[in-house]
Parts: structure tokens; C-alpha cells; sequence
């Protein structure tokens, strides 16, 4: 595996690959790698002949007060998890090779629509603008065919979607199922954060979201009724729910005509901010 930290190293590394015509398929990451993160990278070996991971833990998807000067760093443990997994190309850059212009830089992409509205956009006031930044110069950089993404950050896989379609990029954007704990907790670099007791409820996350999914299966169709239920039933296992909501399968508000659903949680265990989703379905009518 090529550790490279450079856009000059990026570039040398990857042009064998390039001028064979091979697919680069790359993944991007902050960092910190679980085996959550080892199932981007199957995937991403299934899909192409070079597989590039990034990491790099991007200030400009943080908000005041969020968590980005503890976000763990842990390259040296994750270059050794990545050696053993088929991986090409390490790319650990710094902010100054991804913004070389200065930080902030003065070009960034700047999400709109319904999709930029809803869920975790009004909590995180720029947060997406920041990853479809940073992602938008990864995709110039290592100008990958395929990019693998992780299903449990389900609304940024769909505005990354949207900025691909939008972009007219050629880059196929794949989604990966979410890996959870044997007790179902959705894997996560920011479930170390929590306690020992609050890793204890942390679970009722998920259970939350299955007893909203059974709802739905049982014909419920009273959406904001149900949603604030599940919210309830969070509050009383002890989290501060930002949202719990219920969508159609591409985030679209549902109608009694929808089959398939997916249904999303924000909320905080503690200080520590836990993110998760189910999709369901189809029901029947």
C-alpha cells in the first residue's frame, strides 16, 4: 500500500493506473477506521482495480462548538488496518493540500433544495456544504469511477447523489449497508465517547427505529403522530432527540401511497450526538 500525502504523490501514484485504463474506486473517510469502514473497502475492491482510501478530518464540515479538535486521529492505527485489507492508495493530506488557495477557501460548493433543509441541515448549518466541498475535490483529485459511501450518514449519500447528477459527474456512488454492534448499535467513530452506562442504552437508538418500522408494517400511515411517539419513547431511555422522522426512500415527504420508507434519528446520549436509520419496506397497501 502507497501512503501518500501530497496531491504531487497523489498524482504519480495513481498515473500507472490511469494509463491502464483501470477503475479507481475511492472512499472517503475522516479517519479513525472501524469495521464499519472495512466494509467501504470490500466493496470498493469488488468494484475496482485500485482501491484509494482517504483520510482526512475536514474543518470545513464542523460547526461551532461541534467536535473537531477531539475528532480522533488515528493514522498510524489505520494504516495498519488498511495494509491488511487490499487497499492501493493511502491519501492523508493536510489542509493545505486540500485547500491550497487558504482556509476557508474562497470556492466551495453550496447545497440548496429540499434535501439541504430537513433533518440534520438545520442543526448543522453548513455541514453539508462542507462535505460536498471536500468530496467535490477528492472526486478532481483521484478521479475515481466509483466512490463508496456508508448508508448510516443516509441524507449525505442523497446530496452527494444530487451533486453528482447535478454536476454531471461520470463518478458511480455506491452505498453501503450500515455494520452494527452484536446489540444493534450502528458502528460509529463517536461511540467511543460514550459512557459506559450511556453505551448501555445507547441500543434504544435502534430499537426506537425498529418499533417506528413495525408501525408502519402494521398499516400506521398518521406519520407525524407516529414520529413524535418514537421521540417520546427516545426521551424516556434518556437521549435529547434532535429529530426523528419519517421519509420516503429518496427523503421526499411520504403520502399514504408510499411503500417504501426509511426512517431517521438524531439525538444526543450524553454529549455525544448519535446519528441512525431504518429503511422499511415495501409494506403492504
Amino acid at each position: 500500500m502507497h501512503l501518500v500525502r501530497t496531491v504531487s504523490e497523489l498524482h504519480a501514484t495513481l498515473q500507472p493506473w490511469r494509463a491502464a485504463r483501470e477503475a479507481i474506486a475511492l472512499v472517503p473517510t475522516m479517519g479513525n477506521l472501524h469495521a464499519g469502514h472495512l466494509c467501504l473497502m470490500e466493496t470498493a475492491r469488488a468494484v475496482g482495480e485500485c482501491v484509494v482510501v482517504s483520510v482526512f478530518v475536514n474543518p470545513l464540515q464542523f460547526g461551532p462548538g461541534e467536535d473537531f479538535e477531539k475528532y480522533p486521529r488515528t493514522l498510524a492505527a489505520d494504516r495498519v488496518l488498511l495494509e491488511k485489507t487490499g487497499v492501493n492508495v493511502l491519501f492523508a493530506p493536510t489542509v493545505q493540500d486540500l485547500y491550497p488557495g487558504g482556509y476557508p477557501p474562497a470556492t466551495a460548493v453550496s447545497v440548496h433544495g429540499p434535501l439541504a433543509e430537513i433533518l440534520c441541515a438545520p442543526f448543522r448549518p453548513g455541514h453539508f456544504d462542507g462535505v460536498a466541498t471536500v468530496v467535490n475535490i477528492l472526486f478532481n483529485l483521484v478521479t475515481p469511477a466509483v466512490a463508496v459511501f456508508g448508508e448510516k450518514d443516509y441524507q449525505q449519500l442523497a446530496i452527494i447523489r444530487q451533486m453528482v447528477a447535478d454536476f454531471g459527474s461520470s463518478v458511480r456512488v455506491v452505498g453501503v449497508p450500515t455494520l452494527r454492534e452484536p446489540d444493534g448499535l450502528a458502528m460509529s467513530s463517536r461511540n467511543q465517547y460514550l459512557s459506559a452506562e450511556e453505551r448501555r442504552r445507547a441500543p434504544r437508538l435502534i430499537e426506537t427505529l425498529n418499533w417506528a418500522g413495525e408501525q408502519l408494517n402494521a398499516g400506521r400511515r398518521d406519520f407525524a403522530v407516529l414520529a413524535e411517539e418514537a421521540c417520546v419513547r427516545l426521551t424516556g431511555a434518556g437521549f435529547k432527540p434532535q429529530y426523528l422522522d419519517i421519509r420516503a426512500r429518496d427523503l421526499a415527504p411520504p403520502t399514504t401511497g408510499t411503500r417504501m420508507f426509511v426512517v431517521l434519528a438524531a439525538a444526543y446520549l450524553g454529549r455525544t450526538r448519535l446519528i441512525d436509520n431504518l429503511s422499511i419496506g415495501p409494506v403492504l397497501p
